[in-house]
Formats: structure tokens, C-alpha cells, sequence
């Protein structure tokens, strides 16, 4: 197995945690974006076996993990831009994209922004196709979420939880998967830049009624790129079929379920994900994007739209 590394490094006067794995053995540069309330080290198994074939990246998003947390843009086109900045920092100009809930939105606004730059793209458990999400997801967009945070991010309650958790498996009951899920993120929230960082980022791509961010109208553009969509069939926070929609609607999509996962299957089967995502990344010739005929595909639409009526 590839041994993994820590290291941080300045972008714009902030400090950005990074974790990297496999630059020994040179390959394919691959970088993983995690997902809102995550950080780099959840994908550590994943890379310490993708890191036997690729070189592997994967950041702390600003706003999480051991990355800065400055008041600012935590929009996905902000992301999208930061991550640019750290590969150009750190001297790679071309990569291969795979991105976990947020981090996969993240991932599809880099493709749609510096197409010139993604070889190929990945999108474990994805935001941003199609408005369902979970209710305790959309709750954390709801005036007065601030306030309510600290509690559930306080040590105390999560061991409270634990204890809770167990009675009710004993007893028969269990919480609701998505629930849980949730609350796996919840122990970053315990600093109160994290949590500021956390709702603003919610904000930007959720309200009450769901995500609010959608990538689908502009999924045509991306018929030229290799596309691989790995899911959970038991996740309970964005449904699987948003990912059975997307591989359908996009030729030449490669769609994998992971039928006993939920929305991490990067916790749940590491060893799983890193093997299917280095075949699809050994089997699939990295593309090099034309700027033109992309430009030429947006300007499809407006040569067949009828001319206006008098």
C-alpha cells in the first residue's frame, strides 16, 4: 500500500492542508474532494491503495479540516477556483477529478469551469442532480441553525448520542440512516469558524426545500468526458437515483452501486472504491477537452431556436 502524507501549503495567504499519496510511483494524478463537514482524511484508505497506480491529492476544503477558515465565498464556483489555485501551486496543470456530495458538485463547476484541465471525472454519492436531500441537510439552512450547531457538535451530546444510540439498538430501534450519516459530520463543528464555514457553505447550494444548485441543464456538455457515477443503494441523504439519472442521461457514463453502502462508501468499502476507480482510470485514456467545439455546442441551441414571432 502507498504510504500517505500530510503536508500544508499557502494559496492567496491562506493555509491549505493537503494529503498525498503515491508520488513515488508517478501515474495519472488523481484528486479527491470531500464532502460538506468532511475532511482529506476520510479518503485515507481509499489512497493508500489508489496511491499504488496514481499519484493521489486530496485537500481539507478551505472552511474545513485543518485548512484555514477565513470569512469569505464558500460557493462551489469559490471551491472550484481554490482547488485550481492549490494543483497550480503545487505544479499540475491537468488532473483527474473524483468528488464525494459537495465535493462532487465541486468537482462537476471545475469540469464546467477549467474543462481544459480535467482528464477525467468521478462522482461518489454527487450534489447537484436533483433537489431531494436529506431533511437534516435542509434544516441546517433554516434561520437560527447557528445557534443550534454548538449543541449538536458538543462533545457531550455526541457521547450522549453514542450511549443513547446503543440503548436503542438493544432495545430494537435504531435511528434513521440519515440521520446518522448526518451526525458523522457533526464532531468538525466543535470550532466556531468551522460552524460559520459549515452554514455558509450550506447556504450557497441547499434551503429548506432542498439543493438548490443543478448541474443537469449543462450535463450535454460534458458528452466528451470520461464519466464514472459511484453510489450507495443505502444512502439516505441523496438518493441513488440521482446517480441511476445521471448514467442515463450522459452517453458513455459508467455507473457502479455499491448495494451495502450508504452515502460514504469511501468509509464503508475503501478497498472497493479504490480498486474500481483505478481500473475505470487504467481502462480510460484521459481526454484533452476542445474549448471550441464546446463553445460550438453551446451555440447549438440558439442555431435550431425558432426567430422570434413579429
Amino acid at each position: 500500500m502507498a504510504h500517505v502524507t500530510c503536508s500544508e501549503v499557502q494559496v492567496h495567504g491562506n493555509a491549505v492542508s493537503y494529503a498525498e499519496a503515491g508520488a513515488e510511483s508517478g501515474g495519472p494524478v488523481v484528486l479527491l474532494v470531500h464532502g460538506i463537514a468532511s475532511r482529506a482524511s476520510q479518503w485515507e484508505r481509499v489512497m493508500e491503495r489508489l496511491g499504488e497506480s496514481c499519484h493521489v491529492i486530496a485537500p481539507d476544503l478551505l472552511g474545513h479540516g485543518s485548512s484555514a477558515k477565513p470569512r469569505g465565498d464558500y460557493s462551489l464556483g469559490a471551491h472550484a477556483c481554490g482547488i485550481r489555485d492549490l494543483l497550480a501551486t503545487l505544479g499540475h496543470d491537468r488532473v483527474s477529478l473524483v468528488g464525494h456530495s459537495l465535493g462532487g458538485g465541486i468537482a462537476l463547476q471545475f469540469a464546467y469551469t477549467f474543462p481544459e484541465r480535467v482528464e477525467r471525472l468521478a462522482l461518489v454519492s454527487s450534489g447537484g442532480l436533483g433537489r431531494e436531500v436529506s431533511i437534516f441537510l435542509r434544516a441546517a439552512t433554516l434561520p437560527g441553525a447557528e445557534l443550534l450547531l454548538p449543541l449538536l457538535a458538543g462533545s457531550w451530546v455526541r457521547r450522549a448520542g453514542g450511549k443513547a444510540g446503543g440503548l436503542l439498538r438493544r432495545a430494537g430501534v435504531s435511528l434513521p440512516e440519515s440521520l446518522q450519516e448526518c451526525l458523522s459530520g457533526f464532531g468538525s463543528l466543535g470550532d466556531p469558524e468551522a460552524r460559520a464555514a459549515f452554514v455558509h457553505t450550506a447556504r450557497s447550494v441547499l434551503d429548506p426545500a432542498g439543493q438548490r444548485v443543478d448541474a443537469r441543464d449543462r450535463l450535454y456538455l460534458a458528452a466528451d468526458l470520461p464519466l464514472f457515477v459511484v453510489w450507495g443503494r443505502k444512502d439516505a441523504i441523496i438518493p441513488v437515483a440521482h446517480g441511476e439519472a445521471l448514467a442515463a442521461s450522459v452517453p458513455n457514463t459508467r455507473l457502479e452501486v455499491f448495494e451495502q453502502s450508504g452515502h460514504f462508501p469511501h468509509l464503508t468499502e475503501p478497498g472497493r472504491l479504490a480498486q474500481v476507480l483505478a481500473r475505470w482510470i487504467e481502462q480510460t485514456p484521459p481526454v484533452l477537452i476542445d474549448t471550441a467545439a464546446l463553445t460550438a455546442r453551446l451555440r447549438e441551441p440558439l442555431r435550431a431556436a425558432p426567430a422570434p414571432s413579429a
